[in-house]
């Protein structure tokens, strides 16, 4: 149906971990001299992985967030905060 609003759930472990992933995805890409929120900006509107750099394994990281979820556990902390 079309009038049915799609409803996405996430348990506190699950966000835990995105958070904790975010953060060390933040923090490879400021210690490699990158913008970090307009790196990981570009990777949520095109999912292109290069835009995240291999240090510290970030770029593995942010490809084993879902990007649904990702979304999610962002725009809930900024309303949340």
């Amino acid at each position: 149906m079309l009038d049915e609003t799609m409803t996405f759930h996430l348990n506190g472990d699950k966000e835990k971990e995105i958070k904790k992933n975010l953060m060390i995805i933040y923090d490879a890409l400021r210690q490699k001299g990158y913008n970090p929120i307009n790196q990981i900006v570009g990777y949520i509107l095109s999912e292109d992985p290069t835009y995240i750099t291999t240090y510290n394994n970030a770029r593995s990281l942010i490809r084993h967030i879902d990007r649904d979820e990702l979304l999610q556990v962002l725009v809930s902390s900024y309303l949340n905060s």
